[in-house]
C-alpha cells in the first residue's frame, strides 16, 4: 500500500502532465501560425527591427521597449502592458482599441482561431536564444 502523500504526489504529477501536454501546440497549429504571420512581415521581423519593432524575445517584454526600436508612438510607449498570450490576444484583435493612439495601422486578426495559431507560433518563434537573436 502507498503512503498517502505518494499517491496525491502522483496524481498531481500525473495532471501537470497532461495539462502541460495538452497546453503544447501542434505541428499544425504552429504552421497556421506562420502563415498568420506572413501577414506581419511587410513590417515586422522575428530578428530585425523594421518599420515595427523585432519580435525576437516578445514574450514577457513591456510594450514600446524593442532593443533598438526607436519608432514607437507616445501611445505605446506609455503604455503598461506586458506581452503575454493574453495581452497579445487583446492587442492582436483590434490594435487601435487595446493601444489607442498606436501607429500601428493594422485592422488586427479577427479569427479568433487565426489569433491563437499566430500566438502560439511567435510564443515559440521570438524566445531568444533558442529561435531568435536579439539584435540593437
Amino acid at each position: 500500500m502507498k503512503p498517502c502523500w505518494l499517491s496525491l504526489a502522483l496524481g498531481l504529477a500525473g495532471s501537470l502532465l497532461a495539462t502541460t501536454a495538452s497546453a503544447a501546440p501542434d505541428a499544425a497549429a504552429l504552421a497556421r501560425g506562420e502563415q498568420v504571420y506572413a501577414r506581419c512581415a511587410a513590417c515586422h521581423a522575428i530578428e530585425a527591427n523594421r518599420t515595427g519593432p523585432q519580435h525576437c524575445g516578445l514574450f514577457g517584454r513591456r510594450a514600446g521597449t524593442a532593443p533598438g526600436y526607436a519608432d514607437y508612438s507616445k501611445a505605446m510607449r506609455a503604455s503598461t502592458t506586458v506581452w503575454n498570450e493574453k495581452s497579445l490576444n487583446v492587442f492582436l484583435r483590434d490594435p487601435m482599441k487595446a493601444v489607442p493612439g498606436t501607429a500601428m495601422g493594422y485592422a488586427g486578426v479577427k479569427d479568433d482561431a487565426e489569433r491563437a495559431d499566430l500566438i502560439a507560433w511567435l510564443k515559440q518563434a521570438s524566445r531568444p536564444g533558442v529561435a531568435c537573436t536579439v539584435r540593437h
